[in-house]
């Protein structure tokens, strides 16, 4: 789990525009990492777009950019953004690879969104580690740099000081996992709530979620059920008796789940229950062992299980965390 800043300042936030970039590729670590929090709460993040090429930069839209700094605002970020990178994954220059290597060597976060993965290979930093990109460069990844284990089913994977994501959306994913790990869970829904987009989705899920189309009655009662088991977390929940609600045979109802949500519905429930557990912690002051009814995790005992397994520290550790003025309540 990855501490909060210790000081009040902003963490730098450096992305990496290039001449010819995709405008919403460069938009989407824009928006989460310069998105407001509101209730005047201070920005978490200082964003700043830094161009690896001198003057205006074109992009894949008709229209130019101007970014105000060059490569070095590498040298000072926490974290180090590359958003995409040129669709046929040409090597990068020896300038970029010689900043990303120094951001990474000095202890700064460096993001590789969608293609952006293969400046972060060619650098050096993905080997010997698991990293993803948009599925239908993953081969190309792989073959160029064996030493990377490429998994292209995930959306996201987080390797601790390297993470990458898979295309477009994913991105967006990621980098809200990384605000959920450096702010906490209820800074990141305030940020999914702005943007409009689902709060958390587990880097594990599938790149491909099938959602077949015109939405169909049956699917209505899905989607029912899925929103009344959010409700209902700290109750014990059966595929038999969900799919019954649904009015789908118990096949149909998992088949129909993998291919909406992407991942199966033990998971799902985990992810769930864990986002709740998160809020309970960081706005409230009940004890552990009432979190864990709450969340449907029986026991004290059991949430203290999977909150280290997910998150890598105890739920009195997170609360003080992201609650310093509140004592932990054990």
């Amino acid at each position: 789990m990855r501490k909060p800043s210790a000081s009040s300042a902003p963490r730098t936030v450096a992305i990496v525009a290039f001449d010819g970039i995709t405008p919403f590729h460069l938009s989407v670590p824009c928006l989460v990492f310069g998105a407001h929090h509101g209730d005047g709460a201070p920005a978490a993040f200082e964003v700043r777009v830094c161009a690896l090429e001198q003057g205006p930069l074109r992009t894949s839209a008709g229209f130019a950019i101007a970014p105000e700094s060059g490569l070095e605002a590498l040298d000072e970020a926490d974290i180090v953004v590359m958003p995409a990178w040129h669709d046929d994954c040409r090597r990068a220059p020896p300038a970029l690879l010689d900043a990303l290597r120094h951001a990474h060597a000095r202890g700064a976060l460096v993001v590789g969104l969608c293609l952006g993965a293969f400046p972060l290979a060619q650098a050096g930093l993905l080997d010997g580690r698991t990293a993803t990109t948009h599925w239908a460069a993953a081969a190309e990844l792989a073959q160029r740099y064996p030493r990377v284990q490429v998994n292209q089913e995930v959306l996201y994977v987080d390797q601790g000081d390297v993470l990458t994501s898979a295309g477009v959306a994913a991105g967006l994913d990621c980098c809200l996992h990384l605000v959920r790990q450096l702010c906490g869970a209820e800074i990141a829904n305030r940020v999914a709530r702005r943007l409009l987009i689902a709060p958390h989705r587990d880097g594990g899920q599938a790149q491909f979620i099938e959602r077949p189309l015109p939405v169909s009655v049956s699917e209505g009662r899905f989607s029912q059920v899925l929103d009344w088991v959010t409700q209902h977390l700290g109750e014990a929940h059966s595929i038999d008796a969900l799919a019954e609600r649904a009015a789908m045979s118990r096949r149909n109802f998992t088949r129909h789940f993998r291919q909406t949500t992407g991942t199966s519905f033990k998971q799902w429930l985990l992810n769930q229950r864990m986002a709740h557990v998160q809020r309970m912690l960081e706005t409230g002051d009940a004890s552990i062992e009432r979190v864990a009814q709450e969340a449907g995790f029986g026991s004290a005992l059991s949430l203290r299980q999977h909150f280290r397994t997910t998150l890598r520290t105890s739920p009195s550790a997170y609360r003080k965390l992201f609650r310093s003025d509140q004592p932990a309540t054990t």
